[in-house]
């Protein structure tokens, strides 16, 4: 019987692990590999081979690693380009050394290029005892075809519960002190995120990606909203930009490894636009940066039992000895309950490309959702998973790339 191996890569999520422990989870249940092996932080790692044995987990390990946030096994942005053969050489080499049949791929758009780059490389040598599978995960919701990724739900509730939270506090203070309040989430090309703000039913101003950010317009509503009630509560995306494409957010954008704009700053540099044109005599930002990925104690029940089973899904369709080069994805059902399936579909119809928000469900004007918005993001918030706690924080697992 041959290995598998479960890598993760790109950045965190609140439930990212619940997806490697499926894959345990599904081997002990249904053995189709003597041992699953974990991938130290993604393909840099297994390069070096870096590996840990997970197959005889424990039950209760397994149920703790579903509730740890970010990436037990360490992630990389490491690029894997198709013009490096030395790199697909290597780990082809090193599959054959630990013979490892599957790798269970975990991760974004970047993630699943690399499944779709190795099975690329495997079918042109005809290569066809390694196979590669990859299982999504991305708060930004930007991947295509599945119906949304594991880790935007509970990213989306985390950032509800906080708008709601917030507005409450802004609020605490008389009609005489005018002030706006921004909030700023994640979302480099796709409003997701940001839209999720709009379920705590107190966001006054949505600004996203998909639309132009026109500042005389968006002042303008500000200023309205102001004159009103005196408060007015701002949800900005990082990924806001201008007509031209020009990012609001203040300083120069810097690229990452795969030639992706590092953002930050679309709220101060709102903030700005509003005390200069004296809009408002106050403002306030909040930034949620890393928080709205990893803070596991909003997890969603639907978003850590969905990342857990599509785990369990990705291993049970790796008994066809002909699946590789495919991403497991969600497929919601029609009818009025919300319920899932879980399909595979090729990794290169997924790869650089970018799921946009719905203009469709977007309100004119930077009002906010329309009613098929809120049908969309409802249901994926829904319920609070157990959590187990350790002397009064959330119980996790020793990342084991600290081990």
């Amino acid at each position: 019987m041959s290995n598998c191996i479960v890598a993760q890569s790109g950045g965190p999520t609140s439930v990212i692990n619940a997806t490697v422990a499926g894959v345990v989870k599904a081997n002990q249940l249904n053995p189709l590999y003597e041992h699953v092996y974990g991938g130290l932080n993604g393909i840099e790692g297994i390069l070096a081979e870096r590996f840990v044995d997970l197959t005889n987990m424990s039950d209760e390990e397994n149920l703790v690693l579903r509730q740890t946030p970010s990436s037990a096994l360490g992630s990389c942005r490491y690029k894997l380009k198709r013009d490096n053969v030395a790199d697909f050489e290597k780990i082809i080499a090193i599959m054959d050394k630990y013979d490892i049949e599957t790798m269970f791929y975990t991760g974004g758009n970047d993630s699943m290029d690399t499944v779709a780059a190795l099975s690329e490389y495997a079918r042109k040598h005809n290569i066809t005892n390694h196979r590669f599978v990859g299982c999504p995960k991305t708060v930004d919701n930007d991947l295509m075809i599945t119906d949304h990724c594991p880790g935007f739900a509970s990213a989306a509730k985390f950032i509800a519960t906080t708008a709601l939270q917030s507005w409450l506090d802004v609020n605490v203070y008389p009609a005489s002190r005018q002030e706006v309040f921004i909030l700023e989430t994640m979302g480099r090309d796709a409003g997701w995120l940001a839209a999720s703000a709009c379920l705590s039913g107190h966001v006054d101003v949505l600004i996203v990606p998909e639309v132009p950010f026109d500042k005389e317009k968006v002042l303008a509503r500000i200023k309205r909203i102001v004159d009103e009630k005196a408060k007015c509560y701002v949800v900005v995306s990082e990924g806001a930009r201008y007509a031209d494409g020009t990012y609001l957010a203040a300083g120069e954008a810097k690229n990452d490894k795969f030639g992706h704009a590092v953002l930050g700053g679309a709220a101060k540099a709102l903030e700005a636009m509003i005390l200069e044109a004296g809009v408002a005599p106050r403002c306030k930002v909040q930034d949620l940066s890393t928080a709205q990925r990893c803070h596991a104690t909003e997890q969603s029940l639907v978003d850590v039992t969905e990342s857990f089973n599509l785990g369990m899904s990705a291993h049970m369709h790796t008994a066809d000895k002909n699946f590789t080069g495919k991403m497991v994805g969600i497929k919601r059902r029609p009818g009025e309950k919300y319920d899932v399936e879980y399909f595979a579909i090729d990794a290169d119809k997924v790869a650089n490309y970018v799921k946009n928000f719905p203009k469709e469900w977007l309100l004119d004007d930077y009002a906010g959702l329309k009613q098929e918005g809120y049908d969309y993001l409802r249901p994926l918030i829904q319920g609070t998973p157990v959590i187990i706690y350790k002397d009064g924080l959330p119980a996790y697992v020793t990342p084991y790339y600290m081990r």
